[in-house]
Formats: C-alpha cells, structure tokens, sequence
C-alpha cells in the first residue's frame, strides 16, 4: 500500500473533490456527517489549519472553513444547518459513546 504524501498532487485532488461532493450535499447535515462517518465539513476545516501549522503555514480556521462551505460559515449555517431532529441527536449520542 503505497504512503500517504506519495503523491501530493492526487491527495489535493481527491480532497477538492470531496469538498465539491459536500458542497453538493448541503442536505447532509454535519450531525449526520459525524454519526456516519466520525467527521464532519468543521472537521475538515480543522485538519486543514492543523496540516497548515505542520507546513509551517498560518492558516485562519473562519478562512478555512470559508473553503470548506463554499461560502462564509455563519452564512452556511442560516442557510443550510437545521436543528438535529431526536433521531440524529440520538444517533449522534450513540457514536460518542462508541468513541469513549
């Protein structure tokens, strides 16, 4: 299995398009993102500003997450976020209990 950074160009690749994917996706919600899978947009925000820090990069975490949504965070969320219905609240609870 080939290392992680073998290939730069396709790992920027791989991540714009996973960005573009939840760009067209705003229907799912990060709660959602979270239970399922353990990450969310924010996360990706945060990764990002850690992976910059490691470069020796300053990065600002609203300009990050401004790349990560397509648009200013609060924006995204007045737009986009609803409030967790009991079931993603739930399911969501579940998933940090596993983590514990």
């Amino acid at each position: 299995m080939a290392e992680l950074g073998s290939n730069p160009e396709l790992e920027a690749a791989v991540f714009r398009r996973l960005v573009q994917h939840l760009d067209q996706r705003k229907d799912v919600q990060n709660i959602e993102l979270m239970s399922l899978a353990g990450f969310c947009r924010n996360c990706l925000s945060k990764w990002y500003v850690e992976a910059a820090a490691e470069a020796g990069v300053s990065q600002d975490l609203e300009e990050a997450r401004e790349m990560v949504y397509g648009m200013p965070y609060k924006e995204w969320k007045s737009q986009y976020q609803t409030e967790a219905t009991p079931e993603q609240q739930a399911a969501f609870d579940a998933h940090q209990k596993e983590k514990a």
